[in-house]
């Protein structure tokens, strides 16, 4: 017997609902606004890459025999962090020794490490998501930091990644970076000796770091940016899973910014700590970067400058337009008078100011996209340039 109309109205209902893409949608941005789950999308912690690494053998990641020491630091909320200490290839040729009757050299890690960082600059490396620190580009930038920057480097895995105990949080993986100072202050390393890099997570990680120092009146040598975000919210907007821009019909909302702000569990907003730093700043981005638009530098590097310029004021009604349209082309004036652009054939883009607490340097990159331009030998000249890394003048 067939179902009355009613029925099979219901039914057709409850199937289009059911199987409604749609539907299906919200389901999954339901999932990934609960903790776990948005926790092991974001942070991709879990991908560990290369898979049962052992980090007590960096030689099997491509670094030289002897140069890496494996650390395990422990943070005043009693988690356990791995990290690298990597020298710098000066120090390391230093201290190598000739066995004659082998031909052999050897390098038992004999010296100081406060030694090696009061003799050379540090480099506390604060990675980007998925993966440890021994994953290959990330290998090979401790080679290039050692050998083109002169520098000894600690590459640290936040609480989560790799070995380091823990579950990776905003305001833990803050607490893991300043670990990081601590331990290189603690061999006796001079501030201005060291100069903090971050890549993707961990620019914001850095900014982080560096407006507490700048509370506590430390300066270091500077902070490098590679291929930062401005805030959290403004990322995901854009943000790409399995290629997919899975929150971009959400952007079609009005007031999408705060409903993105109230779907995440993090904030990670790099525009409020950047205008506490005390130090040099260097942005390095790429135009080809399909996960973290080059814009999101820009929009840093501006708020940098914002204070230089003048004030500009929100948007008026008829008549006050022309005085507010005056007051735009006084500003882009001012700008062009204070930001020196160069252009590199074949290579991209350079911009600089000066501030009270140094220059900021923006390098934009036409290659590398995301994960590689910490790679780029273009973009390593200009922070060697800019922070008068050994060879540089």
């Amino acid at each position: 017997m067939a179902p009355p109309p009613t029925s099979r109205g219901f039914y057709a209902w409850a199937q289009n609902f059911f199987l409604s893409p749609g539907l299906v949608y919200a389901v999954g941005i339901a999932l990934l606004a609960t903790p776990p789950i948005q926790r092991l999308i974001f942070y991709e912690h879990q991908f560990r890459w290369p898979l049962f690494a052992n980090f007590d053998l960096p030689e099997a990641y491509g670094l030289a025999l002897g140069t890496t020491l494996n650390l395990h630091l422990e943070t005043p909320d009693n988690v356990t962090l791995g990290a690298w200490f990597v020298l710098s290839d000066p120090y390391y040729q230093s201290q190598q020794v000739c066995c004659h009757s082998s031909g052999q050299l050897t390098n038992s890690f004999s010296g100081s490490r406060s030694h090696a960082v009061q003799s050379n600059p540090t480099v506390p490396f604060l990675h980007g998501t998925g993966g440890p620190r021994a994953s290959v580009a990330r290998t090979q930038f401790y080679s290039q930091i050692t050998s083109r920057f002169r520098a000894n480097v600690l590459a640290l895995d936040y609480r989560g990644f790799g070995d380091s105990t823990g579950a990776p949080a905003e305001k833990g993986v803050a607490i893991d970076a300043y670990t990081a100072w601590r331990w290189i202050a603690e061999q006796g390393a001079r501030d201005e000796y060291v100069l903090i890099i971050g890549h993707s997570l961990g620019t914001n990680i850095a900014t982080r770091l560096g407006k507490q120092l700048a509370t506590e009146g430390v300066k270091p040598r500077g902070i490098t940016l590679l291929a930062p975000f401005s805030e959290l919210s403004a990322l995901l907007e854009t943000y790409h899973v399995l290629r997919m821009p899975i929150l971009q019909p959400i952007t079609n909302f009005y007031m999408r910014r705060k409903l993105i702000k109230a779907l995440t569990l993090e904030r990670y907003d790099t525009l409020s700590n950047i205008e506490h730093l005390n130090v040099p700043v260097l942005f390095a981005h790429a135009t080809d970067d399909n996960h973290v638009k080059h814009t999101h530098s820009k929009t840093l590097m501006g708020r940098l400058l914002d204070p230089y310029l003048p004030t500009l004021g929100h948007l008026p009604a008829n008549p006050g337009f022309e005085a507010y349209r005056e007051s735009l082309r006084r500003r882009t004036d001012a700008r062009v008078l204070l930001v020196k652009q160069s252009q590199i054939a074949n290579f991209g883009v350079l911009e600089e100011f000066e501030t009270k607490h140094g220059k900021v340097v923006y390098v934009e990159s036409m290659w590398g996209g995301h994960n590689l331009v910490p790679l780029q030998e273009g973009v390593q000249d200009q922070i060697a340039k800019m922070f008068k890394l050994e060879g540089h003048s």
